[in-house]
């Protein structure tokens, strides 16, 4: 039966996907053949990857297969954007059980096919394998133009910290999705398919950015690993954390009572969730900033202690209003 994987077979299901992809002057040689050739014209190729494993990062009772494709360019473009760098190319490989829908093989192309669209970048070559458990690895490469990559470890005290994006859209959005609950179309799409600001990227290195990175994990999450590798610490300030309206909206169906309720349990996710692949970064003082940063923070000295906190060597380097927040973010190996 052709309508599943296995039915169809391995060779035709690659001719089948790799025709809905388009090409970019980046790409010298596409798919077809041993391998790819992409241009590198600064010298140099900025390179990511990333796995999606059913179950773990998607359940397909929740996220179409154009959603999952969405998602898996976006989660590795937005690592490209973190180095202010410009996506180029993606590798995919794609392992599935032999009775996976063709469709649902097509659909997630097109999901691919549509956010290198938005991100840019093309699809240059990867692999197909038989498996119990649908997983997607990509690798992702972009293009520094000339410029030097922005690191985790440039932050100094008094630079300011600031993000780009959204902020807890999707952890609310997952919240929803797994108690059931019907919420606004904005968290259950920021989960479904993430929106970075993969441009901001690039204007953020132009700025100055002295260390930046994709929230992925929660923002005291990801910013403990600006602190450790530049050997500071980072004050945020919750004041500045405003909510979307989507996202008080979300809190307020998941139980958080009265606008005081609702704002914290906002700014809690806005501080611990993940997956929205907004940009944070850090800029030298005195950086003026388009409005679409929003300044949260500061880089400080990790020996200016403050209460609850930790210097850059600590469990939590990170804090919010002068004290360690009770939920750092995700880690895969952490027990609860």
């Amino acid at each position: 039966m052709q309508n599943t994987i296995g039915g169809l077979g391995e060779f035709a299901l690659i001719t089948r996907v790799t025709s809905q992809f388009p090409t970019t002057d980046d790409v010298i040689l596409g798919p077809g053949d041993d391998a790819a050739v992409v241009a590198a014209p600064d010298g140099r190729t900025v390179a990511t990857t990333d796995l999606l494993v059913e179950g773990r990062h998607f359940r397909r009772e929740w996220s179409t297969a154009r959603d999952v494709g969405h998602r898996a360019v976006a989660q590795n473009f937005a690592d490209i954007a973190a180095m202010g760098a410009r996506p180029t190319g993606l590798l995919i490989g794609f392992a599935a059980p032999s009775d996976l829908p063709v469709a649902w093989a097509e659909e997630f192309t097109a999901g691919v096919r549509d956010e290198c669209a938005v991100a840019g970048g093309a699809v240059v070559g990867g692999d197909m394998v038989g498996s119990d458990t649908l997983t997607i690895a990509v690798t992702a490469l972009g293009d520094l133009q000339g410029r030097a990559p922005v690191r985790r470890d440039g932050a100094r005290p008094g630079d300011v910290v600031a993000y780009t994006g959204h902020l807890g859209l999707s952890a609310a959005g997952l919240a929803l999705l797994e108690r059931g609950i019907d919420g606004p179309a904005e968290c259950l799409s920021e989960h479904r398919r993430p929106s970075p600001p993969y441009a901001r990227g690039v204007e953020a290195a132009r700025l100055g950015a002295t260390a930046m990175l994709d929230v992925s994990d929660g923002l005291v999450q990801d910013l403990g690993h600006v602190c450790r590798a530049g050997g500071v610490r980072i004050d945020l300030d919750s004041a500045a954390l405003r909510p979307d309206p989507a996202l008080l909206e979300a809190v307020a169906v998941l139980g958080a009572e009265g606008p005081g309720a609702a704002a914290e349990a906002a700014v809690a996710l806005m501080v611990a969730g993940g997956e929205d692949h907004a940009l944070v970064a850090a800029f030298p003082p005195g950086t003026a900033l388009p409005g679409h940063w929003h300044r949260i923070g500061s880089v400080t000295d990790p020996a200016a202690g403050t209460p609850g906190g930790g210097g850059a060597g600590d469990e939590n380097p990170v804090t919010v209003d002068g004290r360690a927040p009770r939920n750092r973010g995700w880690d895969h190996f952490r027990e609860g």
